[in-house]
């Protein structure tokens, strides 16, 4: 689990998965970051947030986050984190985080 929904109105997109997806997990289509609300079976139509909410987000544990700070998904590490090469960005923090802390807020706007 990456992603826990805390507040706000997601913009939903369609979605049918070639794999299973969980409820929480982080889904990059087209260089965009979506995120599952709910369980979605492989080859069933669902729904991935597209932006809108925010999120506790599993972080890089050793990064500290600046409210309104730029945070990118590291798809190999399966973590949020504030370095942006080689990832892609996902939204703002939505509050300050502490080093080393293992979650974060992220509103997510793309």
């Amino acid at each position: 689990m990456s992603a826990t929904f805390k507040h706000g109105r997601p913009l939903m997109i369609d979605h049918t998965p070639g794999s299973d997806v969980t409820a929480g997990d982080v889904v990059e289509l087209a260089a965009c970051v979506r995120i599952a609300h709910s369980d979605i079976p492989s080859g069933q139509l669902g729904a991935l947030a597209s932006g809108g909410g925010v999120y506790e987000v599993d972080k890089v544990s050793a990064q500290a986050w600046a409210d309104g700070e730029s945070i990118y998904w590291d798809d190999s590490a399966e973590l949020f984190t504030t370095v942006s090469t080689d990832n892609t960005l996902a939204g703002k923090a939505a509050a300050a985080a502490a080093n080393p802390s293992d979650t974060g807020l992220l509103q997510h706007i793309v």
